[in-house]
């Protein structure tokens, strides 16, 4: 095919000097597509040379790699192996250059003075706070939750939480009470890690009054390591015996601290994720699982991290990104920025302005901040010197190709590789991942997770042929899938095992072009079937971001009798553009345009802002649950009720109802 047809085409100077070729040069692989065959029927293969190529670091070594005795579900991996998070990202450059390197750089939004830390003065933070939190009698399998914002802090207590082998639980700062509730509770956490606010648009937002609501109904929590940062501006009272103040409980408290030597499959981090129905699913990770497969495997080998750069993905410890984003550059001896606040204020240019100042090299997005900044136009953007940058990466969801272009030419210059990648919380990594030795197109996958037996299949399991969407299904056992799900083993098999025998099904929907590229086209549970064609909601969204009129779209189906479904599209107009009647019928148009006439939508309608999570993903099932009436299942993890509320609104209209 001609490189016509690619948006980036990889070069001699990209491909030759890339962790993925040195990986394929160390093991004999003359080509992707081999090592990529030799992964597939040998994954335990492939995991003992991505150890030594990152060089990994055990207490002491496993006697078995992969352990397969209780069946695939249920695989074990680095049997008999000891080891520790906090060995292979911080105590490993003890004694090194890097100590003295920087490892965070922290910036606020309302103009504080940034925090630099260099590796050796964050551990000794973390060392001192995984003290303060012994003398409170945290140890190895306790749960520990963190209800923190974007801070210094917040990074310490997840090291010092695992140093002592105890079990990380993140929450999203945002969250209320409820859904602290239930998380806390399913955990059983013995302790929680707070503040009392956080800053967001200008305002102090209170964080430990609202755990204190959710503590009324959490009888296992027995303490709370407080920090206050803002004094008398926020409400902070202290419950006697319970309530700690953070910074006295660190007086006097030493600079090192030992690093807890942990079966290699020990649980590190239970991480919650919303279920289409039911209470929040708690996905387990181990010492090694997280490391095996995200961090070394997916991002440093294929997604080509290296230790000089400086890394940069504006997310909340809530979502898997955050845990990423403390393990990635701490585990290669790279940098991190991290800032609180949102990306647009106090100006529409603040998160630009962050990759300008602090020279970043690996820039990490959620779609939805594209669309988002976006709609600010292409001059918001122009101004910034972007020269540091040497990787584009998104995640989280798919990306459309208005929002995929925008970011390739503004940002990227048209130069910069974007390295696309999904999977999961429930997976621990990358399902499909770019690499620097795949050309890309507008929400392309160069590649599929090495080792994971990733395919495309039927509702049989059978696989499909290119241009055909299908079931994304794992057929091998995974380092990074997590442990079942806590304390609930039969939903983890329901959800993931059994829905086609034998494999894992991942519920999303996803499509191999004919230039051997990857897409995923949304969640199964998005799936349109219209006039017997089974369509991921995202094909048909990229026909109306593509008019440069809407920032965001959300298509969804109803009821239909004459073609089974029909489509409502909801829209997120551009600023300045006229959302009326004439921009509804101009949609309807694109769509029979792009998908045929059966594609006509029975409805178009024009909202502010639509329903997402907390890590910034449509949530397209509730809208879909509104329409016809059904239950929207956990709505905890949304990130802005209003939306949903508007929706509501529109809808009763739409229906025949009131406003």
């Amino acid at each position: 095919m001609s490189t016509k047809a690619f948006d980036w085409v990889p070069t001699p100077e990209w491909i030759e000097p890339s962790n993925l070729m040195a990986f394929m040069r160390r093991v004999s692989a003359p080509s992707f597509d081999e090592l990529a065959q030799r992964a597939d029927a040998d994954p335990a293969w492939l995991m003992e040379e991505v150890f030594r190529f990152c060089d990994f670091r055990f207490y002491r070594p496993y006697a078995r790699l992969l352990d397969l005795s209780e069946g695939i579900e249920w695989a074990k991996w680095c049997v008999g192996g000891t080891t520790n998070i906090v060995l292979n990202c911080l105590d490993r450059h003890r004694s090194t250059p890097t100590w003295e390197r920087p490892f965070l750089v922290w910036e606020g939004e309302a103009g504080e003075p940034v925090v630099t830390l260099t590796y050796g003065a964050f551990d000794a933070e973390v060392c001192r706070l995984a003290a303060a939190l012994a003398a409170l009698g945290i140890g190895p399998g306790d749960r520990v939750a963190l209800y923190l914002p974007n801070i210094p802090e917040t990074f310490a207590a997840f090291f010092a939480i695992l140093k002592l082998g105890a079990i990380v639980v993140p929450l999203f700062s945002g969250f209320g009470p409820q859904p602290l509730v239930t998380r806390l509770n399913d955990a059983e956490a013995k302790a929680v890690l707070t503040v009392d606010g956080s800053r967001r648009r200008g305002e102090l937002v209170p964080m430990k009054t609202v755990l204190d609501e959710a503590l009324a109904a959490v009888p296992t929590v027995r303490h709370v390591l407080v920090l206050r940062r803002f004094g008398g501006q926020l409400p902070c009272a202290m419950q006697s015996g319970r309530d700690h103040d953070w910074a006295q409980s660190l007086v006097d408290r030493p600079r090192e601290y030992p690093t807890a030597e942990m079966p290699a499959e020990a649980p590190a981090v239970l991480l919650y994720t919303s279920g289409t129905t039911g209470k929040p699913k708690g996905c387990v990770w181990t010492h090694v699982s997280f490391l095996g497969s995200m961090i070394t495997r997916d991002m440093h080998i294929c997604g080509d991290f290296k230790a000089e750069d400086r890394y940069f993905f504006l997310s909340d410890m809530g979502w898997m990104v955050g845990a990423m984003c403390a393990c990635l550059p701490s585990y290669f001896g790279a940098s991190l920025l991290i800032a609180e606040g949102a990306p647009d204020y106090p100006d529409q240019g603040r998160f630009w302005r962050l990759v300008q100042n602090h020279r970043v090299t690996y820039l990490g997005v959620a779609p939805t901040l594209i669309r988002a900044m976006m709609r600010y136009g292409d001059e918001s953007v122009q101004s910034y010197d972007f020269s540091a940058l040497r990787i584009l990466s998104t995640a989280g969801e798919p990306c459309t190709e208005a929002a995929w272009r925008w970011f390739f030419t503004q940002v990227g210059k048209g130069r910069l590789p974007i390295i696309n990648i999904v999977g999961g919380t429930e997976v621990g990594g990358c399902n499909f991942i770019g690499t620097l030795l795949h050309p890309l197109r507008p929400g392309s996958f160069g590649a599929r997770g090495l080792g994971a037996g990733v395919d495309i299949v039927d509702a049989q399991g059978q696989p499909v042929p290119r241009d055909q969407v299908g079931e994304l299904v794992l057929r091998n056992p995974n380092i990074g899938f997590t442990k079942g799900l806590w304390r609930d083993p039969e939903r983890y098999l329901a959800t993931y095992w059994r829905v086609i025998p034998g494999v894992w099904y991942h519920g999303d929907l996803a499509m191999q072009d004919e230039a051997g590229l990857y897409y995923i086209l949304g969640r199964s549970d998005d799936t349109i079937k219209i006039a017997g064609k089974r369509t991921g909601p995202a094909e048909i969204e990229t026909l109306l971001t593509a008019s440069g009129k809407v920032a965001e779209a959300a298509v969804v189906s109803v009821p239909d009798e004459i073609k089974g479904e029909a489509l409502v599209c909801l829209c997120v107009p551009m600023p300045g553009v006229t959302a009326d009647e004439a921009l509804a019928a101009e949609f309807e148009q694109a769509i029979v345009r792009g998908m045929g006439a059966s594609y006509r939508p029975k409805a178009v309608l024009f909202v502010e802002d639509l329903p997402k999570t907390r890590n910034m993903k449509i949530i397209r099932r509730v809208i879909k649950a509104l329409l016809r009436g059904d239950d929207p299942g956990d709505l905890s993890s949304l990130v802005n009720p209003e939306a949903l509320d508007e929706v509501r609104r529109k809808l009763a209209v739409l229906q025949g109802g009131k406003t």
